[in-house]
Formats: C-alpha cells, sequence, structure tokens
C-alpha cells in the first residue's frame, strides 16, 4: 500500500459541515477552522460568533496531535462538543490533511480524544460520563419543562431529565427564560423510544451558553448512552435527537469510554463569509 504523508496546515481554512446527519435528519452544522498556529482567544470569540453555527470547532497541529478547542455562537467556549469533533475530522480527512485509514488524535479541555473512520461514518472515542440521580433537587423541572419527570440525574456538565414518552419528548415548550436560571451547561430531557429504528430519544436545551435548542448533542449522548445502557440493559445504542432539524447518533458503551458514531455532510460556506473571518487578526 502506498503511503501519503499528512499534508500540513499551511494557512488558514474556514469550513461548515452538519453532524449526525441520517435519512430525514439533516443534523448540526458546525464551524471548522483549520490554523497553522494558535489564536488567541478573541479570535476563536469573534470567529465563532460570525460562523453563527451551535459550535465552532478550532483545529491546529502541534507535533503529531491535533489541538481542537470549541466555541459556541455566543462566543462562549465549551469543554466538550461531539458534533463539531465530528466535523474537524471528517474535514482533515476529506481534505486530505490526514490519510483516512489513520485516527486522529485530538488533545482538549476533556483530555484526549480520538477520532476513527468507519466507512463512510465517523467514530468518536469520547469519555464515559457518570451520571448521580438527585431526588430533591433544588430545581422544579416540571414547572421548568412543562412535564412530570421520571427521573432526574445530575452529570459533569449538565441535568439529564426523563420523561414518560417520546411523544412527550417531542412536544416539549419549555420555558428558556427558567432554563437559564439552572447552573449547568444545560438540560438533556430523555425518554425510552416508541419505535424500532432507535432505542430513545432526546432533546437538549442549553440558552445559557447561547445555544435555545442544539440539533444534535454528541455530548450529552456520552450521558444517555450509560443511562439507557442501564435501563435496557444493551451496550449498543442508537439515540434520535427530536430538534427541528434532527439527528442519529450511535453509541457503544465501554467500561471507561463511550463511542458515539455518525454521518456528516460538508455544506458551502459564502466567500464573503470566509473574507471577514479570516480577515480577523
Amino acid at each position: 500500500m502506498n503511503f501519503t504523508p499528512d499534508k500540513a496546515i499551511t494557512e488558514p481554512r474556514i469550513f461548515r459541515v452538519k453532524s449526525f446527519v441520517a435519512a430525514g435528519c439533516q443534523g448540526n452544522p458546525a464551524g471548522v477552522c483549520l490554523l497553522p498556529l494558535p489564536r488567541d482567544d478573541d479570535y476563536y470569540k469573534k470567529a465563532a460568533i460570525k460562523m453563527a453555527a451551535p459550535e465552532t470547532a478550532f483545529v491546529c497541529k502541534s507535533d503529531d496531535i491535533y489541538q481542537l478547542r470549541w466555541f459556541t455562537r455566543a462566543g462562549r467556549e465549551v469543554d466538550l462538543c461531539g458534533h463539531a469533533t465530528l466535523a474537524a475530522a471528517s474535514i482533515l480527512w476529506d481534505r486530505g490533511y490526514v490519510n483516512p485509514d489513520k485516527i486522529i488524535p485530538f488533545t482538549t479541555r476533556s483530555g484526549i480524544l480520538s477520532a476513527k473512520r468507519e466507512g463512510d461514518c465517523v467514530t468518536l472515542d469520547f469519555p464515559r460520563e457518570k451520571i448521580t440521580e438527585i431526588k430533591d433537587s433544588e430545581y422544579d423541572f416540571g414547572e421548568i419543562l412543562g412535564l412530570s419527570p421520571l427521573y432526574v440525574g445530575k452529570t459533569s456538565f449538565d441535568y439529564l431529565v426523563v420523561a414518560e414518552s417520546e411523544e412527550s419528548v417531542k412536544n416539549l415548550k419549555p420555558d428558556l427564560e427558567k432554563i437559564k436560571t439552572v447552573r449547568t451547561r444545560g438540560i438533556i430531557v430523555s425518554a425510552r423510544s416508541s419505535h424500532a429504528e432507535y432505542d430513545f430519544v432526546s432533546r437538549f436545551f442549553a440558552p445559557l451558553v447561547g445555544i435555545d435548542e442544539d440539533p444534535v448533542t454528541g455530548s450529552a449522548h456520552g450521558a444517555l448512552g450509560v443511562y439507557w445502557s442501564g435501563v435496557l440493559n444493551k451496550n449498543n445504542l442508537v439515540g434520535y435527537q427530536a430538534s427541528r432539524e434532527g439527528g442519529m447518533v450511535r453509541v457503544t458503551v465501554l467500561k471507561d469510554r463511550i463511542l458515539l458514531n455518525g454521518r456528516t455532510r460538508e455544506v458551502a460556506v459564502d466567500d464573503e463569509l470566509k473574507r471577514i473571518i479570516l480577515s480577523y487578526g
């Protein structure tokens, strides 16, 4: 087999990718900014705000590992983002920066993450979340979400609220101003699936970090996989995020890690938007 060396990132490049796409699902748009060298936080914030995707991934290479940071469209840095990592890995392979048969390691605020190409999908190796059940919460999730929770748990980043049915999750109309008073990144709402194509359904709300409702939240599936694996007694699951755009995430629960698998699709970025973002100092 002929070996082609990885291509260096010699100039800033801007891309847009939809992650966790599937039949009938548009997935979650992410910005991807490849940089020859790290930039200051002001650049990342301004570029992410202008890109206006739920999150933008900023990638630069140091030795044999890629440095990866994520910023929301409100200019807030986050500790972990699944869909933008999926998008960044896809661009690195598709644009020739990394050979498609190579695993891509990323160094992030959540430790070392990796991405592997498997056919037309990407598999991410992420931390397995720990969930602590909350029996006497300081928040009235029934009032905040407009439903009666069957279970409330706390993860490293979010609250997880389990509802009685898939329909109650799909029809949910939460009070976003009240969600802003909850001192976490966001709230995951989930229920057991009533369809054979997937095991559970979810939605994710994070207005405090500038995302009223996230189309598809890869990082939340680190917790969702753990929870539903225990309830359904299976380690390989499929989650459907029932946002307006929709997305499918395949989850494999391991002893210490979570594998998240999904498809991506690159979409065009307006030349004027590229020019503005690349002009930032």
